[in-house]
């Protein structure tokens, strides 16, 4: 017999810890090759992770809602051959240091003095005792928090944590605010004895009847994250939305036109979704100051065009996938990547890192028959774009003949953006180039 150290995997570059939501294998289970021995969660996406091995399971290092560090072991199986444990690979930089000591004079290097002002900015969270979630530690980064001030915030979370509200609660407080009181509503009328509790899925809801009438209904865990997230994001940025009527006849005809013979030759759908990326790739490389992000007074221009496309899930909650560097892929490829991401973004088989570093965000109201929108920003970024459906209006054209009145397929863009470091100029003509470059569809072009 041999023991197999499970090792929480690597889930990308900007992933560094998940959260056990549950364990797929109980102690003493069997466990067959590719087995799901327990699912885990990022702050956006949940995960499986599978067993390189098969055995028994005999140990379980952590519990249901700890935070495990990537490359920790999580499990102990127990094998009938010798199978060795994975080694993890350290951070490079300490591997080359342990065996080689490299000398550099940094004032020699262009641009070392821009560079040390900034570091200096950034909390280093890693000298303090306790411990703060990605998100928390987001936050104080963005507002300026210092650890010592972070570490002086009492925590409501499990053992003393400091959570998103204690945070935002404690930011509000020192800008003059008072934090919102929760009231607390006491039944006099007793509630039904409940039966004995019994295991449930992770995802389920759970609904407590009032008065056999109203219910109170539990949110999941990826309710509660975007709840936060959007209040934080209204916290954070003032929202401007600037809206924008685009004739995009040429652009549907087109469409009409193509969409067979696309999907006969390359085995899939083409819809409205990769044509509005490549036209917000476009704009963004015209009006580059809108793919930044803001840290404190510093304002971080994007080199990478990421561009996230909300999805809404069965569930009803929304994710946001990522498409990187948008610009550099064609129509074909767009195409290809929304369609994979929409389709795995319904069975939740997202990796963490699909739905990280996004510079942009797009969402279609009008799948819902919305004919506009005023989103909220997706933190830390400054903008994001609702396109409306898609309707046929009468319209005025001006001919040479003069003006006629004739039936167009019109929608509305509508562009909310952070008026701190996005003015109205900015924005308003940044929507509208969007816009030109729909309105100035070819209907000859080639795929």
């Amino acid at each position: 017999m041999a023991q197999y150290e499970l090792l929480l995997p690597k889930m990308g570059e900007s992933v560094a810890e998940a959260t056990i939501i549950k364990w797929n294998k109980q102690l003493g289970d069997m466990i067959q090759l590719d087995d799901t021995v327990l699912e885990i969660a990022t702050d956006k996406v949940d995960s499986e992770v599978p067993s390189p091995v098969a055995g028994k399971l005999v140990k379980q290092l952590f519990a249901i809602d700890d935070v495990v560090q990537v490359g920790e072991v999580i499990a102990i199986i127990e094998t009938e051959s010798s199978v060795e444990s994975p080694v993890i690979v350290g951070d490079s930089a300490q591997l080359v240091a342990d065996s080689v000591q490299l000398v550099v004079d940094s004032s020699q290097v262009p641009g070392t003095d821009l560079l040390t002002n900034q570091v200096d900015e950034i909390p280093d969270f890693k000298s303090s005792d306790r411990f703060y979630s990605p998100l928390v530690k987001s936050i104080a980064t963005q507002e300026n928090i210092s650890l010592d001030e972070l570490d002086q915030i009492k925590g409501t979370g499990s053992e003393g944590r400091v959570t998103k509200d204690d945070l935002l609660n404690y930011i509000q407080s020192k800008n003059g605010g008072q934090p919102e009181k929760v009231a607390t509503v006491v039944m006099e009328t007793p509630l039904p004895k409940e039966e004995p509790s019994r295991p449930t899925p992770n995802t389920e809801q759970r609904t407590t009847s009032v008065s056999g009438g109203d219910e109170i209904i539990e949110m999941d865990r990826m309710r509660k994250l975007i709840a936060d997230h959007m209040v934080m994001s209204k916290h954070t940025s003032p929202h401007v939305t600037s809206f924008v009527e685009a004739d995009v006849t040429n652009l549907v005809k087109w469409r009409d036109k193509v969409k067979a013979s696309f999907e006969k030759r390359e085995n899939e759908k083409i819809t409205f979704t990769p044509i509005f990326i490549e036209a917000v790739s476009k704009a963004i490389k015209d009006f580059p100051m809108i793919n930044i992000t803001v840290n404190g007074t510093q304002i971080i221009k994007k080199k990478d065009i990421n561009i996230g496309m909300a999805a809404a899930l069965p569930s009803g909650n929304l994710i946001v996938p990522v498409i990187k560097n948008a610009d550099q892929l064609n129509l074909v490829g767009l195409t290809k990547a929304v369609n994979d991401l929409a389709s795995r973004s319904r069975i939740s088989k997202l990796k963490p890192d699909e739905t990280q570093n996004g510079t942009f965000t797009l969402t279609n109201v009008g799948s819902f028959g919305n004919v506009m929108g005023t989103p909220i920003i997706n933190q830390p970024q400054v903008a994001i774009l609702a396109v409306g459906a898609i309707k046929k209006k009468p319209a005025v054209l001006e001919t040479e003949f003069g003006d006629v009145i004739a039936i167009r397929h019109m929608m509305f863009l509508s562009l909310s953006y952070d008026h701190r470091v996005v003015d109205g100029a900015l924005g308003g003509s940044f929507v509208r180039r969007v816009a030109d470059y729909l309105e100035e569809w070819d209907l000859n072009r080639e795929l």
